[in-house]
């Protein structure tokens, strides 16, 4: 196993942690009646995960072309 395929991996686990992380707080409630609560803005760990995630799955897209090409 080379270098390229742990760290796609390792990006994997830390991308499927972070969008396990986030929390909606409607889920499937709003399917069943749950109330919604109006839009609002992300603020602290949620940003950050946000942001976190988007930069993983970029790494993770980049990774797979570059492991695709090599």
């Amino acid at each position: 196993m080379n270098f390229l395929n742990v760290l796609q991996i390792v990006v994997s686990l830390l991308l499927m942690t972070a969008i396990l992380l986030q929390n909606r707080g409607a889920g499937l409630s709003t399917a069943f009646g749950g109330d919604f609560g109006g839009y609002y803005s992300k603020r602290g760990m949620e940003k950050f995960l946000f942001y976190f995630s988007l930069l993983l799955s970029a790494l993770f897209i980049i990774l797979a072309i570059v492991e695709n090409y090599r």
